[in-house]
């Protein structure tokens, strides 16, 4: 039996992108009528990171390797490939122990000035170079100094927090113990946009596949909100039995083009609401005599998170299908589910979804804090992860890397 090593890699010089060595396919030559399917090994650590088996990870000019301390706290799982087709075990990650948390905020985190700080380190500015050749213009240049209504915009905004929030880590990397704190990751997540950032930084896909992903999903919902006069809005002071109830009385007074229903479960006491313009106009009406503290319009181009986004699954759903999305190297966590997917195929479908499906956020930090995390980052523009975080638990331990 003989194995082949494929290199496989998307960036030769950029440390945001790690480079592997993996036995990609296993061939029996000891009988010319059997033919095995292609094995791939995957050694995970049981209390931090998933490695490929036999991998060199890069991380700038530097080779690391495997050592047999790290070889004996970890755990094997294989996947079989049948054909093109690759079975990987979705549970992987299902009992994952999560100790330190990297969190990445989603659109409405904007603002102008965000990548100040990235235009003085070279690995960060790398980034944005790269983006300027996808998106055609120049992103940095929007993100410092506006306008404000462009940078506001859906197609601008995903693209340019996606980027900020990925050269947030490089100037974590770059500082004393920097490049020590994210090898010791465990888990990571984002508030919606931040899903496909958290994916990214994970390695699900590469730098530029995400970008390209963002780019897209940004025109889609902007398309689809285009279609249809529709808002968000962000109800204070409530539960979200209440705001459910509210909801409904909302519901009661306007046509189905025009309900809403719960969007984003951000936290205790700030539920975002989305749907037809007179459904949120009668829910903005109705709050105070359902005791909201305050109701305010988020400025969104439409209804994410709803049925009102319909449209614009198909063309995400072709898009990642041409893309390749590999297992993560650590969990992340779905907001459709609050659950991490270790299964390249269920993380397509669940990409797709997450456009029209409610954003359960609050239930992604709560199990985070139950199942033991002791620290967390919230990397890129902008400081919203972090109060949610601490509206949900006074004591979080939460520190803001911007860019």
């Amino acid at each position: 039996m003989q194995a082949r090593l494929f290199h496989h890699h998307q960036y030769h010089h950029h440390p945001l992108i790690l480079r592997t060595l993996s036995i990609a396919t296993i061939s029996n030559t000891m009988n010319a009528s059997l033919t095995l399917p292609s094995v791939s090994l995957t050694l995970s650590g049981s209390s931090r990171r998933s490695f490929n088996c036999s991998s060199f990870s890069s991380f700038g000019n530097g080779i690391r390797s495997f050592s047999p301390r790290n070889l004996n706290r970890s755990r094997v799982f294989m996947s079989v490939s049948v054909g093109s087709q690759t079975v990987v075990n979705d549970g992987l990650f299902s009992d994952y122990k999560p100790a330190l948390a990297f969190l990445f905020p989603g659109q409405g985190a904007q603002a102008v000035g965000m990548g100040k700080e990235a235009q003085n380190l070279p690995a960060a500015l790398e980034l944005y170079k790269i983006a300027n050749d996808i998106l055609g213009f120049d992103l940095l240049d929007v993100c410092v100094n506006g306008p404000k209504e462009k940078l506001n915009s859906t197609i601008i905004s995903q693209p340019a927090i996606y980027v900020t929030s990925l050269a947030a880590v490089e100037l974590l990397r770059a500082r004393e113990g920097g490049q020590q704190i994210i090898d010791s990751v465990d888990v990571a997540c984002g508030l919606s946009l931040g899903e496909y950032t958290a994916l990214a930084f994970s390695e699900a896909f590469s730098f530029e596949d995400g970008l390209k992903l963002v780019k897209l999903r940004g025109e889609a919902m902007q398309e689809a909100a285009d279609a249809a006069k529709s808002a968000m809005v962000s109800i204070i002071g409530l539960d979200s039995e209440k705001v459910q109830q509210l909801c409904d009385a909302a519901n009661q007074e306007v046509d189905d083009k025009d309900k809403v229903q719960i969007a984003n479960y951000l936290c205790p006491g700030n539920y975002a609401v989305s749907g037809g313009l007179k459904g949120v106009e009668a829910v903005e009406a109705k709050a105070k005599s359902f005791k909201a503290r305050m109701t305010v319009r988020l400025a969104v181009a439409g209804a994410f998170h709803t049925s009102f986004m319909e449209p614009a699954v198909s063309r995400l759903e072709a898009a990642l299908a041409a893309t390749e999305i590999r297992t993560p190297k650590m969990p992340v966590i779905s907001n459709v589910d609050a659950q991490p997917h270790a299964d390249p195929e269920t993380i397509k479908k669940i990409l797709a979804r997450q456009v029209t499906s409610p954003v359960l956020w609050e239930t992604t930090v709560k199990t985070l804090m139950d199942k033991g995390l002791e620290k967390s980052y919230e990397l890129g523009p902008g400081k919203v992860i972090a109060g949610i975080v601490k509206r949900i638990n006074k004591g979080a331990d939460i520190e803001n890397v911007a860019a």
